[in-house]
């Protein structure tokens, strides 16, 4: 029983055929596996490779995010201290303002000392005009009746004279003055609206720096982002393509093995038949009718070789609510209606299908093969990868979204074997199977994704 179980599952994991074939034709399937197995290892080496390249790149992201944070720590602390000094502008242009105010009140003082003054020189040049001017003071003078008269005369003419001169004196001063005093506070509150002029401008200029900066470190944020994913996916695709080799290498164990028993099988036949043959030519000496010995012996040797077979029938599975498991080489996963086929979906590839049904749904194994990966995936959610093995191709099969898996890693699956219950759990919405069909490795991109519809009854 133990033999005959191990030759089927071999025959389940590569769909080599009769175990009675040529040995040759074993040997050329153990080739092909060990072909996959090496195309495996090679695509685990340049995932591999891949990783560390996304590592490097996250690294490199990382760092330049770091220098622009820096950068951008230098701006606000620019910013901040054109901002003081913004302020501080406005304090001296407040303070000039009220300075100008200041001024103002005393250019109205002045402008009505010089309107009094304008008033006395107006009377003064009044009152030479109407005198003749010089002659008056020469009246003066000579109408003194003494030589003291004269000089007082004299003195009070100078007096008056210098009085003129100073009023006149005093009024250019006071205007050169007013001049003065209006035009450097002009300047300055001209000066200072040109200073803070250009402070607004480079803040203008560092905020807008500042916002270039932040555009920058949220693009290396989307893309250290788009890395990690990338790296995830790698690093998924790293452990399913090990989960496969594991795979393979277990099919060509089991693959020696059976041709190994096969070859031993073999060797007894013989020895049998020797044996046989012998006792055949010993009874044929001893017996009298020679054709009751010849028919004795050919039914043991049906019988015989009968016996020496061993079953290749397939476990029981439970296919209750399943479909019924097709002739082609792929079988339907399970029952329902397909609520949305391979292609573009909501901007990104939707790389299978999806079957949708209510209920207890069991899901069932596509074709015979070995389990690669049982978990549970934040995408996926219950998931379950098949690795199979038919006419030397190499082919994947995913279930994803399970409720349930029944399956663990390096379990052997015959075509219809229940492994799971149709669930909604990872990135789902509503209760469905997300079926996909690889021919080949599962990878992060799934290219090698074909369209079930393609392989499997509608």
């Amino acid at each position: 029983m133990k033999k005959n179980i191990i030759a089927m599952n071999a025959s389940i994991m590569i769909g080599l055929g009769s175990i009675l074939a040529a040995p040759s034709v074993y040997a050329e399937s153990i080739s092909d596996l060990e072909k996959q197995k090496e195309s495996i290892q090679e695509k685990r080496s340049g995932v591999e490779s891949n990783i560390s390249d996304t590592e490097k790149k996250i690294d490199n992201l990382q760092d330049k995010q770091m220098t622009a944070e820096d950068q951008i720590a230098a701006i606000e602390a620019k910013i901040a201290e054109s901002a003081k000094k913004i302020d501080a502008k406005n304090a001296e242009i407040t303070q000039t303002k009220k300075e100008i105010e200041a001024l103002k009140e005393e250019i109205k003082v002045l402008k009505e000392r010089i309107a009094k003054r304008n008033e006395v020189l107006k009377e003064r040049a009044l009152s030479f005009q109407e005198t003749g001017g010089d002659v008056n003071y020469l009246e003066v003078l000579f109408g003194s009746s003494s030589f003291g008269d004269l000089v007082d005369r004299v003195g009070a003419v100078a007096t008056i004279a210098e009085a003129d001169r100073d009023i006149l004196k005093q009024h250019e001063l006071d205007k050169k003055d007013l001049e003065e005093k209006q035009n450097a506070v002009e300047t300055k509150l001209a000066s200072l609206e040109v200073a803070k002029a250009e402070l607004l401008e480079i803040q203008k200029q560092q905020k807008q720096q500042k916002q270039e900066k932040d555009a920058l470190v949220k693009k290396l944020k989307q893309q250290t982002e788009k890395h990690e994913h990338e790296k995830m996916g790698l690093e998924e695709e790293k452990a399913n393509l090990a989960a496969q080799e594991k795979a393979i290498k277990s099919a060509i164990s089991l693959e020696h093995q059976r041709l190994a028993e096969l070859e031993a099988a073999r060797k007894k036949a013989a020895a049998e038949a020797k044996k046989r043959a012998e006792q055949e030519a010993a009874q044929a000496a001893s017996q009298a009718s020679e054709s009751k010995k010849q028919s004795t012996s050919s039914g043991y040797s049906a019988k015989s070789n009968s016996s020496s077979a061993p079953s290749t029938s397939q476990p029981s599975s439970n296919v209750s609510q399943a479909p019924a498991v097709s002739s082609g080489t792929f079988t339907r996963p399970s029952a329902g209606y397909v609520s949305s086929t391979m292609g573009e979906r909501w901007n990104k590839q939707h790389a299978g299908i999806d079957i949708a049904a209510s209920g207890t749904v069991p899901i069932v194994a596509a074709a015979d093969g070995v389990v690669s990966r049982s978990y549970f995936s934040s995408s996926y959610g219950n998931v379950i990868f098949v690795t199979h093995s038919i006419g030397g191709q190499q082919w994947t099969t995913v279930y994803a979204h399970l409720n349930s898996r029944q399956v663990s890693e390096g379990a052997v699956v015959a075509k219809g074997q229940q492994i799971g219950i149709m669930g909604n759990t990872g990135h789902s919405f509503g209760q469905h199977l997300h079926f996909e069909l690889h021919k080949g490795a599962w990878n992060y991109s799934k290219s090698n994704a074909v369209n079930p519809l393609d392989y499997i009854p509608n």
